[in-house]
């Protein structure tokens, strides 16, 4: 007889149980010893690229495109004389085009090539070199990815526009070719570097860790900037304080801005690069900060002239728009109603005081609304984040720390933009020269840089 069958049955019962037991153990110190090089040996999960998103994000580049043309350009062109209508139309159409090409030669590589310079990209994907139909770039989600050249497109939209703000301040009064030369120049020494420093992994304001959600510092600072050294260097308009330079057509000019409000939801809401939650969050902060800027300023004006202007109500809707966009994905609605409220009053008194007491000619008020509104948003940005605000800010959100590295981050923004852009125009100035002839700005630029005229009576 074996030994299992000398046993007693209750006896056979325990000691099976003992080997079944012995074994388990055995094979579970097994599979503990081999579980870390099982997990080394399994592959990564591969990215995965969502339909939604990519949707969502094509979606937002056409509109980040419609906010320049037609928006820009109407909302520029309706505010000049209508012997200047197309040469408005015309520099923001050209400008929005050159840097589309800039971009993919080299702008995209200067702002995100993949360098580990605090201060710029590298050369290394100059004419995008190595991007592919299966490359990708990251979101703000793990393992979630866009196709490149998506990423691409929605930030070329960005370069496009930025330049073409800065038009505003120096219309009526600049040559054509000027304007194209400066532009391009400016986004390959300013743009380019700050949207680096800005948004990228590795860029230095990036690792100060200031929010920019979607381009306080990296658009409208930065134009609002180069707009003020420009009106200043190109000089007063032939007239100015002199002859009538009311807007030709503010029912353009509001159908522009109405442009410019719906496209702007690609600008803001877009730069969530995904269509999820905070997407939603960035969305109805656009909604609300506009609204609340539109009132805020209508009241400014009943208060301080006896009347509301469309021309006062159109220009609180850009300046909610440009104070909430870098604030949009980390503040609360009831934050974005504040800010809204908070940036009319500012800007007005920049546009109807400050520029009248220093008498520069900014023509279209670039840097008193993108300029003034982009400072204000980016250290609201820093205040309003506070989760004990309603913003999304973690538990030990220091305000005080927060709003200290917001500043850093506009200084910077401010200095660079304002020493290298008054180079490029004294450049441009020594090439091309800045200013037609007196004659040339009387009769119009339409006719004199474009040899057309837009409206025939």
């Amino acid at each position: 007889m074996t030994l299992m069958q000398r046993l007693a049955p209750a006896a056979r019962t325990a000691l099976a149980s003992a080997v079944a037991l012995g074994a388990l153990g055995t094979i579970a110190a097994f599979a503990q010893e081999a579980a870390p090089a099982a997990a080394e040996a399994a592959p990564a999960a591969a990215p995965v690229i969502d339909k939604g998103d990519v949707a969502w994000m094509m979606t937002a580049t056409v509109l980040v495109l419609f906010m320049t043309v037609p928006g820009l350009a109407l909302f520029y062109g309706g505010l000049v004389r209508a012997k200047n209508m197309l040469s408005v139309l015309m520099q923001c159409t050209v400008v929005a085009s050159a840097m589309m090409i800039v971009w993919v030669f080299w702008g995209y590589s200067f702002a995100f090539g993949g360098g580990t310079s605090p201060f710029w990209g590298g050369f290394g994907k100059l004419f995008l070199s190595g991007v592919t139909t299966e490359t990708t770039a990251a979101t703000f989600t793990d393992g979630v990815v866009l196709p490149e050249y998506l990423f691409i497109a929605f930030q070329m939209t960005f370069a496009a526009i930025t330049p073409a703000l800065i038009v505003g301040a120096f219309a009526e009064r600049i040559k054509f070719r000027a304007v194209v030369l400066f532009c391009v120049l400016w986004g390959t020494f300013v743009y380019f570097p700050v949207a680096h420093m800005v948004w990228d992994s590795a860029g230095y304001i990036f690792n100060l860790g200031a929010i920019d959600f979607a381009g306080g510092t990296v658009v409208h600072i930065n134009a609002g900037i180069a707009a003020l050294v420009g009106c200043i260097f190109v000089g007063k308009r032939t007239g100015y304080g002199k002859d009538n330079m009311a807007p030709h057509s503010m029912t353009l000019t509001m159908v522009g801005a109405a442009m410019l409000w719906v496209g702007w939801f690609g600008f803001n809401v877009g730069s969530n690069l995904e269509a999820t939650a905070g997407a939603t969050l960035a969305m109805i902060n656009t909604f609300l900060a506009t609204a609340a800027a539109v009132l805020s300023w209508s009241a400014v004006e009943s208060f301080t002239r006896g009347k509301a202007s469309m021309l006062g109500a159109v220009s609180g809707m850009i300046a909610g728009l440009v104070a909430i966009t870098p604030a949009c994905g980390t503040i609360g609605p009831i934050g974005a109603i504040v800010l809204g409220i908070v940036v009319s009053p500012v800007c007005y008194f920049f546009v109807a005081v400050v520029k009248n007491k220093f008498g520069y000619d900014d023509s279209l008020d670039v840097f008193g609304i993108h300029g003034v509104g982009g400072i204000l948003g980016a250290l609201g940005t820093g205040i309003l984040t506070a989760p004990g605000l309603g913003g999304t800010g973690a538990e030990d959100f220091s305000i005080a720390g927060q709003l200290w590295t917001q500043l850093v981050a506009v200084v910077i923004t401010i200095v660079w933009c304002g020493i290298v852009s008054a180079i490029l125009y004294k450049v441009v100035d020594l090439i091309v020269g800045l200013r037609p002839t007196v004659d040339a700005e009387r009769e119009g630029l339409d006719l004199t840089s474009h040899g057309e005229v837009a409206y025939h009576s």
